[in-house]
């Protein structure tokens, strides 16, 4: 039990800082109804870091994790700038290009370097299981000041989010908005990705938002749901890892596969016994 206490505490511990911020920021995902934009833009910081590959950086570098925030903030910009309030195609569809065209960037830039294959793993899965104090106090200093900042701009994001053509009409400058959303976003996914990988980031924002959003209509209950199951499947995966000498990344992964699965069962069973209650 303490060799188990020793070897994964860092790596529960950003566990738990990734599901703070991301389980609140999937709420706004799942409501504005763009659910890939985490993978888009946590794409774009890998293409930016394996750039900065090619040209020689690290990638765990300050210049490294700058190119990738530029790359980060340019998808953020141009998400922004294309909200519109009757849109000819769904946003959707453009994250959609914009993750494909990024992720095959990232495959030919990554082709030109000699260990190419294992850099895209590390950019896939992370590297929790060797994360370092430096990087969690790093990182839970930065999410805390995102949630400061969200929780003073929470009143026009979350109007923006739910309903945006009454955000519209209240004259709201809903592109301004998304911008400073989408650019903080930005600021946490790059940190993510560059110890979590692409996958695991995606499923902290994603999987806590979506069971929430089955058990829960408030937003209130709906944060404190995904933050408890981000942290149990966290714990899950994290043991199961550590027990059968798995990747810890792509353990957490499936664990909140099965997350889903458990709560999209529980939901389904609660149907059924109300509709056999029903005369």
């Amino acid at each position: 039990m303490s060799a188990f206490v020793e070897v994964m505490t860092k790596p529960f511990l950003i566990c738990l800082i990734l599901t703070g911020m991301h389980a609140y920021l999937g709420l706004h995902v799942i409501e504005r109804g763009v659910i890939f934009v985490d993978l888009a833009l946590a794409q774009l910081a890998a293409l930016g870091a394996t750039v900065g590959f090619l040209l020689g950086f690290g990638l765990h570098t300050t210049p490294s994790y700058l190119l990738a925030l530029g790359f980060t903030l340019a998808g953020a910009a141009v998400f922004a700038a294309t909200r519109l309030r009757r849109p000819v195609v769904p946003q959707e569809a453009l994250i959609g290009i914009v993750y494909a065209v990024a992720a095959a960037a990232a495959i030919l830039v990554l082709s030109r370097a000699p260990e190419g294959g294992e850099e895209l793993k590390s950019l896939l899965v992370g590297h929790l299981l060797f994360v370092q104090w430096p990087e969690i106090t790093r990182t839970a200093l930065l999410y805390s000041l995102i949630g400061f900042v969200h929780y003073f701009a929470r009143g026009p994001l979350l109007t923006i989010s739910r309903s945006p053509d009454h955000a519209f009409g209240q004259g709201l400058r809903v592109r301004w908005w998304d911008f400073f959303f989408y650019a903080t976003f930005g600021f946490v996914v790059t940190s993510s990705v560059e110890m979590a990988g692409v996958l695991l980031v995606f499923s902290f924002l994603i999987v806590p938002a979506v069971c929430a959003a089955l058990l829960a209509q408030t937003i209130g209950r709906r944060l404190a749901i995904g933050w408890a199951i981000g942290t149990a499947t966290s714990l899950a995966g994290v043991a199961c890892s550590y027990w059968w000498d798995l990747p810890t990344g792509a353990a957490v992964v499936c664990a909140f596969g099965v997350a889903l699965l458990l709560v999209s069962a529980y939901r389904l069973r609660g149907r059924t016994l109300s509709a056999s209650r029903r005369p």
